[in-house]
């Protein structure tokens, strides 16, 4: 793959990634020092028809999208580090895992991710995501790729 200019968007993410919408849940990629760690974020649009129902009174991202936004982002930094362009990683394991606030239609997210591990075909990360100072989420999460 070409160097990449940071940050950068949607269309290179999606060079990288083989998510396509509905399912993209990375806007961009602010920094990444490919298979080591990577800083992106997600604009977490209020006009999503999950809000319709996760919850009516109270709209609130739910905590399995922003694991999977967390996927995404380490994700591309794995791929990134094995010139792995058109793989798919599959998340098989997150551990660790802790819920400290809530995401709201509006948001911006920080998805950080440090790869600690990464074999052939297996990728650990530890990732954290945050809005403004406050931290969202933390896993530990394990990935297949294919």
């Amino acid at each position: 793959m070409e160097e990449i200019d940071y940050p950068c968007g949607r269309e290179t993410i999606e060079r990288i990634l083989p998510h396509r919408d509905p399912f993209v849940w990375v806007s961009r990629v602010l920094a990444c020092v490919p298979g080591e760690s990577i800083v992106a974020e997600l604009d977490v649009d209020p006009e999503l028809d999950l809000f319709r129902g996760h919850f009516p009174e109270h709209p609130v991202l739910p905590g399995v999208i922003l694991m999977e936004a967390l996927a995404q982002a380490a994700s591309i930094c794995a791929l990134l580090g094995r010139d792995g362009e058109g793989s798919i990683g599959f998340l098989t394991g997150i551990d660790k895992a802790k819920f400290r606030r809530q995401v709201m239609p509006g948001d911006t997210v920080r998805l950080e991710g440090r790869i600690v591990k990464s074999s052939r075909r297996m990728v650990v990360a530890e990732v954290k995501a945050s809005v403004g100072e406050e931290v969202a989420a933390q896993a530990t999460q394990k990935y297949v790729l294919a």
